[in-house]
């Protein structure tokens, strides 16, 4: 696939969420007057047997708590679901969560939520720090995820009585590397581009893609250019990686673009 010309706008812009979520930002940041070009470094595929994903979906009155991981996890969820319990409380980290749930027609307004309060720290930890813990002592509490995430709130809810369990909603794989895909990934790194970044997984991915695509030297050259992180926890992991122009936005779409836009020239 041909790269669009830069733009007056400075490099190219490289979106690399989830197909599935990825235009709708492409969109937005050529509204800024900037190229963008979508190159997904994670991809979202369901589950393989749906049969425990249905089950657990069918017993959500046994848990005082639902707590929706990312916008995958309430997507995948949802694909099943007819509606939501009015009185069953849901937690969520990031921005892009309330935007899903809301595209489900869930809201403050008919649902009790809980998340972060930071708007420069949307984590696990912040998540905590919000939720109703003496509330849900000796009670349950299902966290709907990929096939695997971090541990740290399970851990946190069950030091406080919580019972845990976890639903396993969709899976997140690695891209490959294609006739198309190779090209263009050589194109980006050897012409420059700035990257949106979303995820820790997704920059090892890209890390990986690049030794895979052009060796050491491709690398070199990826870790010297811009990239465009909403979590400190990515910032944090991209700088261990080599990378030297890390900007680290704070969560939400509005924050990533406000930060493209001033980055343009």
């Amino acid at each position: 696939m041909p790269l669009p010309a830069e733009s007056a706008g400075g490099l190219p812009v490289v979106v690399t969420r989830p197909l599935q979520q990825a235009q709708a930002f492409a969109d937005a940041v050529r509204q800024l007057g900037r190229a963008a070009v979508v190159f997904p470094l994670l991809q979202i595929a369901p589950v393989e047997d749906v049969g425990t994903l249905l089950a657990t979906l069918s017993r959500l009155q046994e848990f005082a708590l639902v707590v929706f991981v990312s916008p995958n996890a309430i997507d995948a969820a949802f694909a099943h679901l007819d509606g939501w319990p009015s009185e069953l409380p849901i937690g969520i980290v990031g921005e892009g969560s309330r935007l899903a749930l809301c595209a489900h027609g869930i809201q403050a307004s008919n649902a009790t939520l809980y998340g972060p309060q930071r708007a420069d720290k949307m984590d696990s930890e912040e998540l905590l720090k919000s939720l109703p813990l003496e509330q849900l002592r000796g009670r349950r509490a299902l966290i709907v995820r990929g096939q695997s995430g971090r541990d740290f709130l399970s851990e946190a809810l069950q030091q406080h009585g919580v019972m845990v369990e976890h639903l396993t909603a969709y899976r997140r794989l690695a891209p490959v590397l294609d006739a198309q895909t190779r090209p263009q990934l050589l194109d980006l790194l050897d012409g420059g581009a700035d990257w949106v970044i979303t995820s820790s997984e997704a920059l090892r991915n890209l890390l990986e893609l690049a030794r895979l695509a052009g060796g050491e030297e491709r690398v070199v050259k990826l870790q010297r250019q811009r990239i465009f992180v909403s979590h400190h926890r990515i910032a944090e992991n991209a700088r261990e990686q080599g990378f030297v122009q890390v900007i680290q936005t704070g969560s939400g779409d509005e924050r990533l673009l406000a930060a493209l836009a001033a980055s343009a020239t």
